[in-house]
């Protein structure tokens, strides 16, 4: 399969900035420890680059799986915070409203006390991660979302570590749709 200009200038980025290996072992978020480190933090915090995802998102990968556009866009804060920001806008460019959610850990303590920030009444939800793992993460936005009645049956992230998470979510229904895959940078 021929990878586009903007994938390939991508995965450059993830190679240079975001993949990391080290023979002492790194401690991951979902408390399993690795060799291989991917800080995607490195795309989604960096203006320019953030910039060059969203635009591989909306104009690639997105309608690779996707028919219509997403009504929102969302996960787990922090990670999918600034994913989502970035497709909102980029799609908002192209004359096309599709509404970022935030989804907090736990419902504030305080005011409302709400869990998913954002415009309300959304019926679906297109489930964004920036690094899956055990899926563990993203297993609980889903959770949230469904529980405000929300539908969800799809996803994306950056980087699938391929470490049971893609399977995890399979079995609760969503369908993940990653850009890159740890076996291609190893």
């Amino acid at each position: 399969m021929v990878k586009s200009e903007a994938y390939l200038k991508l995965f450059e980025l993830m190679r240079k900035y975001v993949y990391r290996y080290s023979s002492e072992p790194f401690i991951l978020a979902s408390g399993k420890q690795s060799n291989h480190y991917f800080n995607c933090k490195e795309i989604t915090l960096h203006p320019d680059r953030l910039s060059i995802l969203a635009s591989y998102l909306v104009k690639e990968h997105i309608p690779s799986f996707l028919l219509t556009t997403p009504k929102s866009v969302g996960g787990l804060t922090l990670g999918a915070d600034p994913i989502s920001y970035a497709i909102s806008l980029a799609y908002y460019q192209n004359e096309k409203i599709v509404y970022p959610l935030v989804i907090r850990k736990e419902a504030k303590g305080h005011g409302t006390g709400k869990k998913i920030e954002g415009v309300g009444n959304q019926k679906s939800c297109l489930v964004v991660d920036d690094v899956i793992t055990t899926g563990g993460s993203t297993i609980q936005a889903v959770e949230s979302l469904r529980e405000a009645g929300i539908k969800v049956e799809q996803g994306i992230c950056i980087l699938d570590r391929e470490e049971g998470g893609y399977e995890a979510l399979f079995e609760k229904g969503i369908k993940m749709f990653p850009i890159f895959r740890k076996s291609d940078f190893i």
